[in-house]
């Protein structure tokens, strides 16, 4: 029986309402760590990235929910999450481009595309294709 006169039996009482299973969370982050690993040995690019994303969406969220304890914190500690991942968002997409292209207006990733081209001879093309090659732009 519990005893609630003194004050941190009543500081119990008054916060243990809500109770979290740690370990039951833990058991479906690991269940769901191993849904990733094996989901790529299926062999389906896009079904592979749709589930990665989405577990990955959802092992993020019960982290901060649960590990984290930000829903117990003010507002607007969500708001400058969103924020922060707003702005990550932005930055991903103005740089992408970029960092994804081979070649520039003044410029040329030349190791990038050695890499390319050994990866090309040494088998990497789709279905045993090799695309054409396109001429090699040489740095002004």
């Amino acid at each position: 029986m519990s005893d609630s006169s003194t004050p941190a039996a009543a500081a119990h009482d008054a916060h243990g309402a809500h109770h979290t299973n740690y370990v039951k969370i833990w058991a479906i982050l690991l269940g769901l760590l191993v849904v990733s690993v094996v989901g790529p040995m299926l062999g389906h690019p896009v079904l592979t990235m749709i589930t990665a994303f989405g577990i990955a969406f959802v092992k993020a969220f019960l982290v901060i929910k649960y590990f984290m304890h930000l829903t117990v914190e003010k507002k607007y500690i969500g708001f400058l999450l969103l924020t922060m991942l707003a702005i990550m968002l932005v930055f991903v997409a103005g740089v992408a481009p970029d960092v994804m292209k081979h070649e520039g207006q003044r410029w040329t990733n030349n190791a990038a595309i050695d890499a390319v081209e050994k990866g090309l001879k040494e088998g990497g093309g789709h279905h045993g294709e090799h695309p054409a090659e396109a001429p090699r732009a040489e740095p002004h």
